[in-house]
């Protein structure tokens, strides 16, 4: 009985291995075309990014480089759109370069640029085009653009990027500017209480930056102004 026991087992795996044998031979060629898919697609993802990827941005920071000393210099005008001596400007290198790491900082440039040079229009749909989840860069370019949007008599959009900003960043260096901006905005509007709130943040929160060391000032005005 045992004996015929390991018998049907026997014959069993045989038959489940003559069955697998079966399939692969039946689907020999579906198997192996998947398997050199498999290799081409991960072959064509390393490809692309040393032989093309890579390259192209290297080639795409060289080329913001010189805009970055433009705009060091502000030089907006040429930084924006190029010199007679090779370089391009950034327009022209978020827009050869699409896609790279570069072309995206050239358009957070590019509407910077626009902002100083008082193109605030130019610089907020610049500006806007930039994507990014850097905490401080897109933070910073939140608080631009809230700038923008105050240049242009918005002021409403104005003081919510400006606090979105702040809130974003998080940061010593940069929330209380935004703070204390969309503060003195709030002030305009005869929204005092909204400006004390802002002006307190900085006090409490960021009470080792800069701004916080006259921020005194600026709520007992805003205090004075409501009675």
């Amino acid at each position: 009985m045992a004996e015929q026991k390991k018998t049907n087992e026997a014959l069993n795996v045989e038959d489940a291995l003559t069955q697998s044998e079966a399939f692969l031979i039946k689907n020999k060629k579906a198997i192996i075309g998947a398997v050199l898919a498999i290799v081409i697609i991960v072959a064509g993802v390393v490809m692309y990014k040393n032989l093309y990827a890579q390259p192209r941005e290297e080639k795409a920071q060289a080329a913001l480089f010189k805009g970055q000393e433009y705009f060091e210099a502000d030089k907006y005008e040429q930084a924006l759109n190029g010199d007679s001596i090779g370089y391009k400007g950034f327009l022209k290198v978020a827009e050869e370069y699409s896609g790279t790491d570069a072309a995206n900082l050239a358009k957070a440039y590019a509407g910077l640029c626009y902002a100083h040079l008082g193109k605030y229009e130019e610089a907020l749909k610049a500006l806007d085009s930039f994507s990014g989840n850097d905490q401080l860069v897109a933070p910073a370019m939140k608080g631009a653009m809230g700038n923008c949007y105050a240049q242009l008599g918005q002021l409403d959009k104005a003081v919510s990027l400006l606090l979105q900003a702040a809130e974003e960043a998080n940061s010593n260096a940069i929330s209380p500017i935004y703070l204390q901006q969309a503060g003195e905005i709030l002030v305009k509007q005869g929204k005092y209480d909204d400006a004390i709130n802002a002006y307190t943040t900085i006090k409490e929160k960021y009470f080792r930056s800069y701004q916080s060391m006259n921020i005194d000032k600026y709520i007992e005005q805003a205090k004075f102004m409501k009675k």
